[in-house]
């Protein structure tokens, strides 16, 4: 017990650090972006300019707003958003977050699943057609953009054959199949060559070879023993993978007009929006270190050889 809570520790304490230093390189980045947070810029006079940046904090000096930004942060204060009339940031942020997360989860469930029996076949059919077949598909899906995957699917099953939405976010679970599937095939091609090439050597290990010895099938010896050992690297950039599409894709929130994270977080940019910016990143960075933290301690529960305390 004392090493799992050593472990803890370290690793809270290291994403602490690693949330802090993003913060703070964020934030000071945002000060070189040129132009104003402000809409038509080009009609406001410098009196004007001058009265909004005291409005706003942003007339101090620049190590003053930093100190400032981070006692509101500590207080769960992200600040407003100058491009939506002075909505509080966390309030905007909440209301695109669930269509970015259902979008993530249900790309990296579907895509993970297919990927894992896609890549177990694979293994198993080595070297037949079936294997060349996989592994094209794998190559395939890995390389091609997923917005040209997105404008096909389109095409075909709203444009042609009429049996899904085309885009926005107004017919239930329907309206989540097609961007769900342009999302899932980049999760569904890794997975499936990463279960590949881990599941034929672990097919060729001792223990395998023993169980064949003692009369037990493929299948069995590919569920019960093999695809637990071969999930373990999986499981490393599943964490990561997971984060990056909960927190939206902006090119497909923008193909199937999805009013989540992604697209805000380019409207954002293009505006200046200081605040949300900020506040996109942390959330991205919060929720990352988060979790590679909860892959770390699955990592160990799934491989009895790593033990706590071990490695670091």
């Amino acid at each position: 017990m004392n090493r799992w809570l050593r472990f803890i520790a370290y690793r809270l304490f290291y994403m602490a650090v690693t949330l802090f230093l993003i913060i703070t390189l964020t934030f000071f980045l945002m000060n070189f972006l040129p132009g104003t947070p402000y809409q038509d810029q080009s009609r406001l006079s410098a009196a004007q300019i001058r009265i909004l940046n005291e409005k706003y904090g942003l007339a101090a000096p620049l190590g003053e707003r930093y100190i400032t930004y981070l006692g509101n942060i500590i207080r769960g204060d992200l600040g407003v958003s100058l491009q939506f009339s002075d909505q509080k940031v966390t309030t905007l942020l909440k209301n695109r977050l669930g269509p970015s997360a259902q979008l993530g989860i249900q790309a990296v469930i579907f895509g993970a699943l297919v990927g894992i029996i896609l890549g177990t076949i694979a293994a198993m059919k080595q070297n037949t057609w079936i294997d060349t077949f996989c592994s094209l598909f794998a190559i395939v899906g890995r390389s091609a953009p997923n917005f040209v995957i997105a404008v096909l699917l389109q095409a075909v099953f709203a444009v042609s054959l009429k049996l899904l939405p085309i885009g926005l976010w107004n017919d239930g679970f329907r309206s989540t199949i097609l961007p769900t599937l342009a999302l899932s095939i980049s999760p569904m091609a890794d997975s499936a060559r990463f279960i590949r090439t881990e599941m034929i050597e672990v097919l060729g290990s001792d223990y395998i070879e023993l169980g064949r010895a003692k009369g037990m099938s493929e299948v069995r010896l590919v569920l019960t023993h093999g695809l637990r050992n071969a999930l373990i690297p999986l499981v490393t950039i599943i964490g990561p993978m997971t984060v990056g599409l909960m927190t939206g894709s902006i090119v497909i929130e923008n193909i199937f007009a999805i009013p989540g994270i992604g697209e805000q977080f380019t409207k954002s940019i293009l505006s200046n929006d200081y605040s949300t910016i900020m506040a996109v990143t942390i959330l991205f960075s919060t929720l990352l270190v988060t979790v590679i933290f909860l892959m770390d301690i699955l990592y160990q529960l799934i491989d009895p050889r790593v033990r706590v305390g071990g490695r670091h």
